[in-house]
């Protein structure tokens, strides 16, 4: 019996697309140029009766073919969710707001009413933002409810120009009705620096709606930290809150802190690398000590944080019941303290809640701590000297880099010449870049990957996977760990759906047809091996070991390369649901 509910389950699968109402060319990697190379985009367009969702991810749209594409979205008043992130690669800077301005007229027209907008990874800098400016503004995005612009270059001037958009949408919606309400945000790696941050910071107050806000790697000191501290006492519902790898020291932690007391529904708090100090962490261990009932997630790492300072965080956290992860990793503990830290949770039966502390950096020494604090009187001093002069340098800057620079005139440059980061690993991934990414691999993977989206989800778990090693064991350990990690935080999540992350998985490797017409990654042993590690895991569905196993016995030409992986998975999946079947 539970054989033929798995098989129809199988079958089911195969006959449905991911999501429906959907028209996905998700990393298709078409280059569209003009009105004909997207004939066949615009004719499924017009054709999608009920079209709600729009996917055009890594893909490269040019003017004439986004103007092409709008012409075609004019009469869908019924689509919400525009997924257009990784659209402009290797286009010019000024190829991109006409687009985009094409693409939102066309959605204003339409009558469109948006929930969903995410141009993230797209590099277009201060002007893309003006492309949406309107967009923003109109009606179409009274209802939006996330908004995501990671890496975007958006500047400061960028940051104040979509604060401001933001707050007119406010005034304008509550003006007609229900205000907007804006739940989640999405901005990491802008260069958003102070000002930027304190723009956005009162358009978040102003709505008072947020759920989740996002805003790692942005050049962000303590008077833009406390600008947004002060918000988010004003969105009472926050559940996710990542500021990582921006700079509070003691002042923009301690203010963090006093906010995180009014937050009652906060989950997950990410200040990694957020250099919170000793001062900062003792402050946060009080709010979370008395306050924070339903906190999953509390990342204080990188933060120079010192053994005393740790401790007093391990012990607020003694009586969080649903507490997943305490991440106190890469600060200034020293051997002994990290053994008295790792003895205290021991106490308190909370060890699989700690995370490795593999990165300590030794205790500090007295001198450095001296000199820190002449460097903290300095910056404050300095700051109100040189704020204004910085940002009007860094505007006439960007300016500059558009009109005079060419390897600049580009959206999205070759990535060859950056440093490797976590975008250029998932656009192109290899075992060199993935151990380059450091000991910090998976942490930095897991802010770059929205894990609520089943799709993307396993979008990047077949990047990460496929460049297992079984030979060498730095690369598989690093793989295997920054999986764990992704799926554990997946999983984990309430909104995080398993079933549509093993069906996205199964038409990403070619074992189910997609309605979406999704292109098929070209499957390699390592998919198959890291897959047979993942379905060995508490964290994985034992449902969905039965599902895997089903469409892994039917022949299939896509695995034919990988026989000796295929054959190791087979096995493994039908101890699984042997033993699942008797333990029931």
């Amino acid at each position: 019996m539970a054989s033929d509910i798995v098989a129809q389950l199988a079958d089911s699968l195969a006959k449905t697309g991911v999501e429906e109402g959907e028209l996905s060319y998700k990393g298709q990697e078409r280059k569209l140029n003009d009105a004909q190379s997207v004939g066949e985009i615009v004719k499924e367009i017009q054709d999608f009766e009920g079209l709600q969702a729009l996917r055009l991810e890594g893909n490269t749209v040019g003017v004439e073919a986004a103007q092409a594409i709008a012409k075609a979205l004019q009469t869908k008043s019924e689509i919400k969710r525009c997924y257009w992130s990784d659209m402009f690669t290797g286009r010019l800077r000024s190829e991109i707001p006409p687009a985009l301005n094409s693409l939102g007229d066309a959605l204003m027209l339409a009558g469109a009413k948006l929930t969903v907008l995410d141009l993230s990874d797209n590099a277009f800098g201060p002007d893309g933002v003006k492309g949406i400016e309107k967009l923003l503004k109109s009606s179409a995005c009274y209802t939006l409810q996330e908004l995501r612009l990671n890496n975007c270059g958006m500047g400061i001037g960028g940051g104040k120009i979509l604060a401001a958009s933001l707050i007119q949408c406010y005034k304008k919606s509550r003006a007609e009705g229900p205000p907007l309400s804006l739940k989640v945000f999405v901005a990491g790696r802008n260069r958003l620096e102070n000002d930027g941050a304190t723009a956005l910071a009162q358009a978040f107050q102003m709505m008072g709606s947020m759920e989740e806000v996002h805003m790692p790697q942005n050049g962000i000191n303590h008077p833009g930290i406390t600008a947004l501290a002060k918000a988010m006492q004003h969105n009472l519902n926050l559940r996710t809150l990542n500021l990582n790898d921006n700079t509070f020291t003691e002042k923009g932690a301690i203010a963090m802190a006093e906010a995180l007391k009014h937050l009652r529904s906060i989950q997950v708090i990410n200040f990694g690398d957020c250099l919170v100090r000793p001062a900062g962490a003792l402050a946060i261990a009080e709010t979370v000590s008395e306050g924070l009932p339903i906190l999953k997630e509390l990342n204080l790492s990188f933060g120079e944080i010192t053994s005393d300072a740790a401790l007093a965080v391990a012990h607020a956290v003694k009586n969080k019941d649903r507490l997943e992860k305490l991440d106190l990793n890469g600060n200034c503990l020293g051997e002994d303290g990290c053994k008295a830290l790792q003895d205290a949770i021991e106490g308190m039966n909370l060890s699989e809640m700690l995370g490795s502390l593999s990165d300590d950096e030794g205790e500090p020494e007295d001198d450095d701590d001296d000199d820190d604090d002449d460097e903290d009187e300095e910056e404050d001093e300095d700051d109100e000297e040189v704020e204004e002069e910085e940002v009007e340098e860094e505007e006439e800057e960007e300016e500059e880099e558009e009109e005079e620079s060419p390897d600049n005139k580009f959206a999205t440059p070759p990535s060859a010449l950056r440093p490797p980061d976590v975008s250029s690993f998932l656009s192109f991934p290899s075992p060199d870049k993935l151990l380059k990414l450091g000991a910090k691999k998976a942490l930095l993977i897991e802010q770059q990957v929205d894990v609520t989206d089943a799709a993307k989800t396993a979008e990047a778990f077949l990047k990460i996977a496929s460049v297992y090693k079984e030979e060498n064991n730095e690369v598989k350990n690093a793989v295997l760990d920054t999986i764990d990690g992704l799926l554990k935080k997946a999983f984990a999540s309430p909104s995080f759906q398993g079933y549509n992350f093993v069906s996205s998985l199964l038409v990403l490797l070619g074992l189910i047809k997609s309605e979406d017409k999704v292109k098929p990654v070209l499957v390699v042993p390592g998919h198959l091996q890291v897959l047979e590690h993942v379905a060995q895991q508490d964290y994985f569905p034992k449902e969905s070991v039965a599902v895997l196993e089903a469409f892994m016995s039917r022949s299939n030409k896509v695995l034919e390369s990988c026989g000796h992986s295929r054959h190791n998975l087979q096995s493994t999946l039908q101890r699984l649901s042997v033993k699942t079947y008797t333990e029931l």
